[in-house]
């Protein structure tokens, strides 16, 4: 592809761009770990939320979506698809206790929720895992995708151009993020999203037309389905949801019934973490964090899609079998920009992609430091020193992430690796997991050797059922199933990737649960201060929730609009949100004392706790009664809603694209109505979903 001057003039105008907005923060965020981390908890919902997105939408994620259409059609983005289920799991019934757990990462938890050395080995093996091996994974198919588009883009044939075009990348992003942290991360993300974004429908746009519109294009699709069978089963390409009879369909139960829930995977954790944690951290209270996470998964599974998939089925028409020299079967996807994409954008396209990478990789830079300095050094390494220094060490391990990184591209590079394998991957490997990040918000039994087992167990099973080791396992597997062939379970056969999730979550959830009732549960000091401080559903913390004698009242807020109806509160609600600017009496009328707010905690402060003139109490109070409490089941209610308005969207959108006018009207139909009724229900209750 030849790029004229000009393209290269807005390609360097845009890294301009990002590096001017680096340097625009970094006094900000030189300030100690808490601004350099997470922007001093004070963003808002708005750019939050777009942050998320923009790191999902990744260098490598369009190249992953082609890849699954040449493989599997439409239908296999359900590998993704289906953590919308948990992303809004996390929206209602994780978001806001994470954000009033305060810590600083998700690894800082293990401390919270758990106690003595179990807890501190927790905390420091997940840091480990999570900041080294797969962080490192994760941006190492990031830098992987990028190689492959400047090979095509660029004509960088040789790994070491490839490299080298990459490193220029990476150093970069590695300027603005080492400089101003995640200040720099959120407001760039803002930008790139939008140039991403804009590119990607554009591309889509001129690939339809290159095969004549909409019409066409679903013909040539069906007509290349009849001449690939796979494993002798007709194909559907622009199936939403395969057959009984397709060779796939085993894996699209599995990953609708079991994955969403079982497995860790970076970006939907069961339960939230990771980046998606520190994002809500970020916020300014907890209302913004559930509309930080609800705007995510709407823009992440509704917006983004189509356009990826328009440009997939186009280069699955023109180029339906790519040699390596053409990218394969992930690189088609660039093979199309390169051909039909018109010369004077493809500046902006390439500067696009770059904002994909750059998007993703600034936030694991950022995320990887962060378990670096809060979760080892300064944990157990360098506990005393001053915030400038942490800053300081902060700067010093983004460098080292970025380091590690490039080393991963390097070594996928030169093994051939698939990034939708090295997905897959990772899927495996966390299989299992999941219930145990759920449960420990909700049951007080949960321990941590529960989590040391789950994870421990998700990866040796993953990686015995994927080697030599496991063949008696697949044999006894193979007599409930003849289908499944007599070999290591293999990650790029659908067939045998659904019983490797389905036998590892199995096996797993059966270990850590016998772990659990095995090992003492966590001291009682211990999970009565969490729970004060979290405030989860009492129905799982019943005895914790009646021996921390907080009455519940019926209040109104007067103030901000925040609400008009009853709202329940309760003491310790006042003094773990104010953090010690607002004490309230022992008793149960709860009549609360002004005082002056620290300016740490004045935002939050101001949405939870009000002053005698801004909070009207009911007379009477009534005692917790966790088999009463109605918050389970309005989160629940509001879960349905959220991913039905999602999939609805989805999917009538789809089907206005492809000319199928009344189902597709009636989908968006649903979907705009469950978007009424989710917005009524949470105006009603201030978008405060827990008491």
């Amino acid at each position: 592809m030849i790029l004229t001057p000009l393209d290269w003039l807005v390609i360097a105008a845009y890294f301009a761009l990002n590096l001017a907005i680096g340097f625009f923060y970094m006094r900000r965020a030189s300030g100690n770990i808490g601004e350099f981390f997470l922007s001093g908890r004070n963003v808002s919902w708005w750019l939050a939320g777009t942050s998320m997105v923009a790191t999902t939408f990744g260098a490598d994620t369009p190249l992953v979506v082609t890849g699954l259409i040449y493989a599997q059609g439409i239908a296999g983005n359900w590998l993704w698809w289906s953590f919308l289920l948990s992303g809004m799991l996390t929206v209602f019934f994780f978001a806001p206790l994470w954000r009033r757990a305060r810590v600083l990462t998700d690894m800082e938890f293990a401390e919270l929720r758990y106690s003595g050395p179990p807890a501190t080995f927790l905390r420091a093996f997940r840091a480990v895992y999570l900041a080294f091996p797969v962080n490192t994974i994760i941006m190492g198919w990031v830098n992987l995708a990028m190689a492959k588009i400047l090979a095509l883009t660029l004509g960088l044939t040789t790994t070491r151009q490839q490299l080298t075009g990459v490193f220029c990348c990476l150093a970069l992003t590695l300027a603005y993020n080492a400089v101003s942290g995640l200040w720099a991360v959120l407001w760039t993300d803002l930008v790139q999203f939008v140039l991403k974004m804009s590119m990607v429908i554009l591309l889509a746009y001129f690939a339809v037309h290159a095969v004549g519109g909409m019409g066409p294009l679903a013909a040539h699709v069906r007509a290349f389905d009849a001449t690939h069978a796979v494993n002798g089963h007709a194909r559907d390409t622009l199936a939403f949801i395969p057959s009984s009879a397709s060779p796939f369909f085993l894996s699209f139960l599995v990953l609708l019934s079991l994955n969403w829930w079982a497995s860790w995977y970076p970006g939907a954790e069961p339960g939230g973490g990771g980046y998606i944690a520190q994002r809500i951290f970020s916020a300014k209270n907890e209302k913004h964090s559930l509309g930080a996470t609800l705007w995510f998964n709407i823009a992440h599974y509704a917006l983004r899609p189509w356009p990826w998939i328009l440009t997939a089925l186009v280069a699955l028409v023109l180029l339906p079998n790519p040699t390596a020299a053409q990218g394969g079967m992930e690189g088609a996807y660039v093979w199309v920009m390169v051909h039909y994409l018109p010369p004077s954008l493809r500046g902006l396209m390439l500067a696009g992609f770059a904002a994909a990478y750059m998007s993703t990789v600034g936030t694991h830079l950022n995320l990887g430091a962060s378990y670096m300095i809060n979760d080892i050094y300064k944990r157990f390494l360098a506990p005393d020193q001053s915030a400038s220094h942490y800053v300081a060490a902060s700067r010093i391990a983004t460098i080292l992430v970025a380091v590690m990184s490039a080393s991963a591209m390097g070594f996928m590079l030169t093994h051939g690796a698939s990034i939708a394998t090295a997905w897959k991957f990772l899927l495996s490997l966390g299989a299992g997991a999941g219930l145990v990040f759920i449960l420990r918000w909700y049951w007080w039994r949960i321990n941590a050797w529960s989590e040391i087992a789950a994870m421990t167990a998700a990866a040796t099973i993953s990686l015995t059922l994927e080697s030599k080791l496991g063949l008696p396992i697949v044999r006894a597997l193979h007599r409930i199933d003849p289908a499944l062939a007599l070999a290591p379970l293999n990650q790029d056969d659908p067939h045998a990737f659904a019983w490797l999730m389905l036998t590892t979550t199995v096996l797993t959830t059966a270990i850590w649960l016998a772990v659990t009732f095995a090992t003492q549960p966590e001291t009682e000091a211990t999970l009565q201060a969490f729970y004060d401080r979290v405030r989860p559903a009492a129905l799982g913390w019943r005895r914790f929730a009646i021996s921390s004698g907080c009455p519940i009242h019926r209040a109104v807020v007067l103030r901000d609009g925040w609400e008009s109806s009853p709202q329940t509160l309760d003491a310790r609600h006042h003094e773990n949100e104010a953090r010690h600017s607002v004490r309230s009496t022992e008793s149960p009328s709860l009549a609360p004392t002004a005082h002056r707010l620290d300016p740490a905690t004045t935002t939050e402060a101001r949405h939870s706790v009000r002053s005698t003139e801004s909070l009207s109490l009911a007379p009477t109070a009534r005692p917790v009664d966790p088999s009463n409490d109605p918050t389970l089941r309005y989160n629940f209610f509001h879960w349905v809603l959220g991913f039905t308005l999602v999939y609805a969207m989805l999917f009538g959108v789809g089907d206005l694209l492809f000319d199928r006018i009344a189902p597709g009207c009636g989908l968006l139909a649903l979907s705009g109505s469950c978007l009424a009724v989710l917005f009524y229900s949470l105006n009603r209750r201030g978008w405060s979903v827990w008491r």
